[in-house]
């Protein structure tokens, strides 16, 4: 997925959370509201979760030098991780804390109307955002199931702020069920309930957000389509008897590592096995542009088992 798409899925949502973060806030003050008040947590945390996830993005874009001599892809994996930590941390733990008060401490809601109106542009704002991530998302997504499509991205970017954008409207309707019933049946402890069930969605969205940043940060593969092709690459020319091994890792999203095993016809002079090995590299960068290192071992395939083996 491109990186100005990702960009556009952030700017999005970043713009739609500031706006929804100061009007729940507001809001909060002037009804008393718990699950109002978590809401505006909520917004606040994704809002600056979406520029931890700016500031991953262009770190990410830093050059290669000694210390780093693979670059810095891995950052925007760094920091959708602590985008994790901070959902669950911050939003969660306030958001339960709150509401686990209102249910000890209960107190009616003053203006619910307002907190309606409030309620109803959020759900209109966050409706939105999730449309755009969403679409960004599809985009890469084809066939495959949503989840399968989610644990194959090698995009942190996109799918965090599509999971997020997906608890914030979960969460508008549990505050709104909340104040609703808070008014309506006139049970005070029922706002401090939805901030509690709000604080369970947010710490359910951080941890599969964990888990998925989890796996990138120790390092995935690429995709079986892109193995696929590299494999066909690398066994069409007559001078290759055999792909011992094929490896990859991804080092960012749109930056990947190659390391594959070759044994060559043993007739073949060094010359000639360069000028091969040469052949190969450009045609498989060309082929496939997110492939941004290659390395090509010389190895007979007796050799190589045995190597396994040990």
């Amino acid at each position: 997925m491109a990186a100005h798409g990702s960009k556009k899925v952030i700017f999005a949502a970043l713009a739609g959370n500031t706006l929804i973060a100061i009007t729940k806030f507001a809001a909060a003050a002037y009804t008393g509201s718990a699950a109002m008040l978590s809401e505006g947590i909520h917004s606040l945390v994704d809002t600056g979760n979406q520029g931890l996830l700016l500031l991953g993005m262009k770190r990410a874009e830093k050059p290669a030098d000694d210390k780093h001599p693979f670059g810095y892809s891995s950052e925007i994996y760094f920091w959708a991780f602590v985008v994790a930590i901070m959902i669950f941390a911050v939003g969660a733990g306030i958001s339960l804390y709150e509401g686990i008060q209102k249910i000890r401490n209960p107190h009616p809601i003053e203006s619910a109307l307002i907190a309606y109106i409030v309620l109803g542009l959020a759900i209109i704002f966050e409706g939105w955002a999730w449309t755009v991530a969403y679409k960004e998302f599809k985009k890469n997504k084809g066939r495959r199931p949503f989840l399968a499509a989610v644990r194959d991205s090698k995009d942190p970017t996109v799918f965090t702020v599509l999971f997020e954008d997906t608890a914030a409207m979960l969460g508008l309707l549990a505050a709104l069920v909340g104040i609703y019933g808070a008014q309506t049946f006139e049970i005070a402890w029922m706002d401090g309930a939805a901030s509690v069930v709000i604080g369970l969605i947010l710490a359910g969205t951080a941890f599969v957000l964990a888990l998925e940043t989890k796996g990138l940060l120790i390092g995935e593969s690429a995709s079986d389509e892109l193995v696929a092709s590299v494999r066909a690459i690398l066994q069409a020319p007559a001078a290759v008897k055999g792909v011992n091994e094929i490896r990859t890792l991804h080092l960012g999203p749109n930056d990947v590592l190659l390391a594959a095993s070759l044994d060559f016809e043993d007739a073949l002079t060094a010359g000639a096995v360069e000028e091969v090995i040469f052949s190969l590299e450009d045609t498989i960068k060309r082929a496939q542009p997110l492939i941004g290192r290659v390395f090509l071992e010389v190895q007979a395939a007796r050799d190589h088992q045995i190597h396994e083996g040990e």
